[in-house]
């Protein structure tokens, strides 16, 4: 079964998030951080990483640079969520981050499983 690793400090859509993924079949591990989140990526690499921009003690940004020092995490996938109208340059840090998408948020729980699996390389299945 495929991992994925979801990073946010809103609670409430870590929650949706996980439940969207748990019922597409997918293993979910949760973090409130980015220093959480690099932990459990090190102890169980997964297959695709969904971070938050903004969080405290490690942000997205600083979490995809941790991830990209490590051998075991380096290449697995990551998607940035974006808060709307928070003025980011999405194809430099595509480019200085290896983000493979960004989303913004509000976002749909559906749109966010369809990036997921393309980056895994799975067929979407409707659901």
């Amino acid at each position: 079964m495929r991992t994925v690793l979801v990073c946010d400090d809103e609670l409430y859509i870590t929650r949706a998030v996980a439940m969207k993924l748990r019922k597409a079949g997918y293993d979910v591990l949760t973090a409130a951080d980015g220093q959480a989140g690099l932990e459990l990526a090190l102890a169980s690499p997964p297959d695709v990483v969904i971070t938050d921009y903004q969080m405290p003690r490690m942000d997205g940004l600083e979490l995809c640079v941790a991830l990209k020092k490590h051998e075991q995490t380096r290449d697995i996938p990551v998607v940035l969520l974006t808060a709307k109208g928070y003025e980011v340059d999405e194809q430099d840090l595509k480019e200085r981050f290896a983000i493979q998408a960004m989303i913004v948020k509000p976002f749909s729980p559906r749109e966010l499983l369809k990036t997921v699996h393309r980056l895994i390389g799975e067929t979407v299945v409707a659901d």
